[in-house]
């Protein structure tokens, strides 16, 4: 059986897991035992691709499934052979199980490639409680809730054999609307404080193999557009835009939900959240359709997220910035950070951060928001049609309306740059700070858009060339930010030690050359080649 799956996967807090366990079995549940075995090259082929192949256990039944990742966060590409009750013995593994399929095909490509063997990599024990849920109100949505407690293990029979406990919930969607399985969603993470996981029980498997503690951040990509570019509504720019950041920000997000403290993952998933304020700020419209995008229910969580996550982590990459450059300027060794209590007292931790019940709904809706298609209007009666007037809006910009309003919001932006550089000595200290901003929304909204302006394969050269034009006053710009910062940091810690008054001293001489050296690299966004532009 070929399908493509559209479901959510929340890890459940060990404190929660008897009453999630409670609230499942207020209706039929049927309990089942899962034990599998994961296949994949001693190169890891398969799970360098994103693609699972597995022998699985179900009561007395074996299943051979494959699947590997969708486009978006929800998606995934699965098919299943049901290989019937072998009795003790376990089925011999066959790729050719799969052959026609979507993923079946994939699969054999990627074994093509690497010409290496199948062997078996790690073990799942699992005990699954599931039930089948009604989603009231929701386009008869139906969605299978899988409790699944149990372990993956690794080098099983081995001095090295290891194991990682499993404990999460599974939503799927099985009939009707994504927006009630989102529904569905939502309502249990905020009643039993889930969150959402990107790791698989595969990738827990691959994780032990390789005694990987910590994994590397991600890193924003370019989103990647449907077929025919040139024909894409607003919503299906909006969409793939959102799921463009999602793909950034939820991996670093389960990283650091489950515990992770890595630096670089924090990082990341502040920028991720930084563009994709810019994408809800500068596509809104796109779809005046209302309800779906909704950037103000989306962006309170969001900012705040960001503002905590960065409360301690800006302050002591200043401190770790500025500390050579005042030493070798002669200044004397203190700590600015040393018992500033009061900046600390609030602080969170970036896994409760994460976790949020607010944070956790915005991102179960933005999820949701790239795997909904769009609801079909509703036939209209004589009257109705009557009654119409020439001038309603559309509830959706086609094609060529959406990228007019893309050139507009560029050229704005452009322009907002241009004037800011002119007069950039002269504004306020806050002004200053928004024209960084502003600059980093031009900057994002140009890389998120620019395959949308593809002339004859022309506008990826053309963008980057438009981009290489605003590195300098990012960099400035940036630099100017961290040393305001740093003043204002130090300023406060006058009143903790007198030592600081030598960095006040030294920062506030720098503030003017700074000042300068960014308008100068603003002026030169000016003479930028606008790829937005026609005939460009």
């Amino acid at each position: 059986m070929a399908a493509m799956e559209i479901e959510f996967k929340f890890q459940i807090p060990g404190d929660r897991l008897k009453a999630v366990e409670a609230a499942l079995r207020r209706g039929t549940v049927v309990r089942t035992r899962l034990q599998a075995r994961y296949f994949d090259t001693a190169d890891q082929a398969l799970a360098g691709q994103g693609i699972v192949l597995r022998l699985r256990k179900e009561g007395r039944r074996w299943v051979q499934t494959v699947k590997a990742t969708g486009d978006n966060a929800l998606h995934r590409l699965e098919h299943n052979v049901d290989l019937g009750a072998t009795g003790g013995a376990s089925p011999a593994i066959d790729p050719q199980r799969h052959q026609g399929t979507p993923v079946g095909d994939r699969l054999a490509k990627v074994l093509a490639a690497s010409g290496a063997p199948l062997v078996e990599r790690q073990s799942t024990d699992i005990v699954r409680l599931t039930r089948d849920v009604r989603v009231t109100g929701a386009g008869g949505a139906v969605v299978e809730m899988a409790l699944d407690v149990g372990k993956v293990v690794a080098y099983a029979g081995t001095p090295d054999e290891c194991e990682s406990p499993v404990c999460e919930l599974e939503l799927e969607l099985k009939r009707g609307e994504v927006q009630g399985l989102v529904s569905l969603a939502r309502r249990w993470s905020q009643q039993h404080g889930l969150w959402f996981s990107t790791v698989s029980k595969a990738e827990r498997g691959a994780r032990l193999l390789a005694k990987v503690e910590v994994v590397p951040a991600v890193k924003a990509e370019t989103p990647r557009f449907p077929e025919g570019q040139d024909k894409l509504d607003g919503r299906a720019i909006q969409q793939a835009v959102v799921a463009s950041c999602l793909a950034q920000m939820l991996p670093n997000a389960s990283e650091i939900a489950a515990g992770s403290t890595d630096e670089e993952q924090i990082h990341q998933l502040r920028i991720g959240l930084r563009r994709l304020r810019t994408a809800l700020r500068e596509l809104a419209g796109l779809d005046a359709s209302p309800g779906p995008f909704d950037a103000a229910g989306w962006e309170p969580p969001l900012i705040e997220a960001f503002r905590a996550l960065g409360e301690l982590r800006d302050r002591e990459q200043v401190v770790k910035l500025a500390q050579p450059q005042l030493r070798e300027a002669g200044a004397p060794v203190f700590d600015p950070l040393a018992g500033d209590d009061d900046a600390t007292a609030d602080v969170r931790s970036p896994g409760d951060v994460v976790r949020a019940p607010a944070f956790q709904s915005a991102l179960v809706s933005l999820i949701g928001f790239t795997a909904a298609t769009p609801a079909a209007p509703a036939p209209k009666s004589d009257a109705e049609d009557a009654a119409a007037t020439p001038s309603a809006p559309a509830p959706m910009m086609n094609a060529g309306d959406a990228r007019r309003t893309l050139r507009k919001r560029l050229q704005h932006l452009h322009k907002q740059a241009v004037r800011d550089g002119k007069r950039f000595e002269s504004l306020p200290t806050e002004d200053q700070h928004r024209v960084r901003k502003r600059l980093k929304r031009l900057r994002y909204l140009a890389e998120f858009v620019a395959p949308l302006f593809d002339a004859e394969g022309k506008s990826s050269s053309a963008a980057e060339r438009y981009l290489k034009h605003l590195r300098p006053a990012q960099d400035a710009l940036g630099e100017f930010n961290d040393e305001a910062v740093a003043l204002a940091l130090y300023r406060e810690a006058t009143a903790r030690d007198g030592r600081a008054w030598f960095a006040v001293g030294w920062f506030s001489a720098r503030h003017a050359v700074h000042a300068k050296a960014c308008r100068k690299t603003l002026g030169g966004i000016e003479e930028a080649p606008r790829f937005w532009k026609k005939g460009s």
